[in-house]
Parts: C-alpha cells; sequence; structure tokens
C-alpha cells in the first residue's frame, strides 16, 4: 500500500468517525448535512455532474479529504475515468500550476476506488 492509498484510507476513517459523532452531538452539523444533500440532489444537473464539479473545486480549494470523498462519489454516481480526468483538467487550467500537484492526489484516490 502506498502513503498516498494510506492516507486515503485514513481520511475515510476519521470522516466516518466525526460524522458519527457530530451527527449525535450537534445540530449544526446536521443542518450542514442537510444542505449537502440538497445541494447535491438531482435537478437540471444529475448528481454526476455535481459530484465532477465538486472534483474540481476541491482540487482548487486543496481539499484532499474533498477530493478522496467526491471522486468516490463521482464514481459511484457513474462518472468514467475520462469525465473525472477532464473535471481534473478544468482544475488545473483554473488554478495553473499549484492545481496539477493537488490533482495527482484527486488521480491517486481515483485508482484507489477503481482498484477495489
Amino acid at each position: 500500500m502506498t502513503d498516498e492509498e494510506r492516507r486515503i484510507d485514513e481520511y475515510v476513517q476519521a470522516r466516518e468517525r466525526a460524522k458519527a459523532y457530530f451527527e449525535e452531538k450537534s445540530p449544526v452539523y446536521r443542518a450542514f448535512t442537510e444542505l449537502e444533500k440538497q445541494a447535491f440532489r438531482a435537478g437540471s444537473l444529475d448528481r454526476k455532474t455535481k459530484e465532477l464539479i465538486a472534483v474540481a473545486i476541491s482540487v482548487i480549494v486543496k481539499c484532499e479529504p474533498c477530493m478522496e470523498h467526491h471522486v468516490r462519489e463521482a464514481l459511484q454516481h457513474g462518472a468514467t475515468e475520462e469525465q473525472i480526468l477532464e473535471s481534473l483538467e478544468v482544475a488545473i487550467e483554473m488554478g495553473g500550476g499549484p492545481a496539477t500537484v493537488q490533482a495527482r492526489f484527486a488521480l491517486s484516490a481515483m485508482e484507489h476506488y477503481r482498484g477495489k
């Protein structure tokens, strides 16, 4: 297992622990998860498209846990490797050189989940 694969697994475990804690104890967190559900519900854009947008934004804001989560969600909602790559290309164009470094982590997340 590579360092990036270990990091991905650690992000997933940490998110699951924090989510359980916050859902039980925090009304603000529960409100945020409701906001998330509404933002990602299918409307004029389907869930897959919204997840691909979130992948690109995650790269720009340099949030590795976000990249891991939204790459997984995009794949689960039918995104192809090519579609994820194109969303990363948009992020690279929007974010310039620093975005290429972040996009590499998103590629690692995609490889991690494609191998499972």
